[in-house]
């Protein structure tokens, strides 16, 4: 095998293909990158029996063929090879990798001996990219990352009657994000890693219109131009979500986003790492406040529209910061109960004039919501 192709192009597809191999492969093989040159173009193959990702490239092939090299050394030497022609060929048992005065020879493992991709599932559906991106944005940060508890790992996606939900949590925050859909049915739980990787993937592209996605007996999948990811849907039963959501709330907030993830961000430079910060409303603002008495404190006050009794209730600030980050919207419409139960972050782009008096007062119907649990407050009920 030889090709000669350009260092960018080359250096960018084995990137997104060895970001995805296991960290401890269960076989050497897992660890290689299988990248095969045929008729002008270079596909990249990865594996670790649960995610497949490939890629392809155009390239100038002057021999054809295949060869499995070590997955991260390989990503590592074409990111810091000089902006110049890369050729590569195979001699025997070892890869040759030459860009202007750079010279690398590397180990090959069998090809043989890589196990074979699963086939890619019809599509499904599709998406447009920009709003693929936001919605894995807004959902995938919510997931948990403990793999003891893989029902929590993933993201649910459900697809019925003409509409599409993806739910994620950690017990300690929920986000829901529905939207039109004019593809097929869909009840599966998708590795949230697997969909935040597929929108990195995605920013990536240029002239990119849409994501396609399938589902095909137990197998997600997602073409996204260039790249081709397929991954094994999680064998687990995800929280029933929706009863998690208030009914009613007691109070309601609509605040400047920017100006509170200023204030969180400051206010929590003196907050010990994992302490909460506490947020009190009242009529026309709200006080973000961090620390205590004797120790080092900080206290703002921002504007803010407010109905309902006064409350005051803390958060985890990188969870509070993470819902805000993705609300998508100048406001974020807070929603409370009481202090010590779930409260609702949602976009908002009106003016607050239906909340007024004391409530109880209803949830706002909107195609995202992000669920967020209070730390407990001593001398909260």
């Amino acid at each position: 095998m030889k090709f000669r192709v350009d260092r960018k192009a080359l250096a960018d597809t084995i990137a997104v293909v060895a970001k995805s191999l296991p960290s401890k492969p269960p076989t050497p093989v897992l660890a290689g990158v299988k990248i095969t040159a045929d008729s002008g173009v270079l596909r990249v193959e990865g594996f670790d029996y649960e995610t497949s990702t490939r890629a392809h490239v155009v390239a100038d092939v002057l021999d054809e063929g295949s060869v499995l090299v070590s997955g991260k050394l390989l990503a590592d030497i074409t990111k810091a090879l000089p902006q110049k022609p890369v050729e590569v060929s195979v001699d025997g048992a070892r890869v040759g990798i030459v860009c202007g005065s750079a010279k690398f020879s590397l180990p090959t493992m069998p090809v043989a001996d890589y196990p074979a991709l699963p086939a890619f599932p019809a599509t499904t559906g599709s998406l447009p990219t920009e709003v693929f991106e936001t919605v894995v944005g807004q959902v995938a940060a919510a997931a948990g990352k403990d793999d003891t508890l893989p029902m929590l790992t993933g993201v649910k996606i459900e697809a019925e009657n003409g509409t599409l939900t993806l739910a994620a949590t950690d017990r300690f925050r929920l986000a829901i994000r529905t939207l039109d859909w004019t593809g097929g049915d869909v009840n599966a739980l998708i590795p949230a890693k697997t969909l935040a990787d597929v929108a990195r993937d995605v920013s990536r592209t240029q002239g990119l219109d849409n994501v396609d996605v399938g589902f095909h007996e137990g197998l997600f999948g997602a073409d996204t131009g260039n790249v081709w990811t397929t991954a094994r849907v999680l064998d687990a039963e995800f929280p029933k979500f929706r009863q998690l959501l208030p009914s009613e709330h007691s109070a309601v907030a609509g605040v400047d986003v920017a100006e509170l993830v200023g204030a969180v961000k400051r206010v929590g430079l003196v907050a010990e790492r994992g302490a909460q910060i506490r947020l009190t409303f009242d009529t026309g603002s709200l006080t973000v406040t961090a620390g205590t008495d004797g120790e080092s404190s900080a206290e703002e006050t921002l504007a803010a529209t407010f109905a309902g009794e006064p409350l005051t209730i803390a958060f985890n600030p990188g969870y509070l910061l993470d819902g805000l980050n993705v609300i998508g919207t100048e406001r974020v419409l807070f929603g409370f109960t009481t202090p010590n139960r779930p409260a609702t972050l949602r976009p908002l782009s009106g003016d607050m004039q239906e909340y007024v008096g004391a409530g109880p007062f209803q949830p706002a119907d909107t195609s995202f919501v992000y669920l967020l649990m209070p730390v407990r407050l001593p001398g909260n009920n």
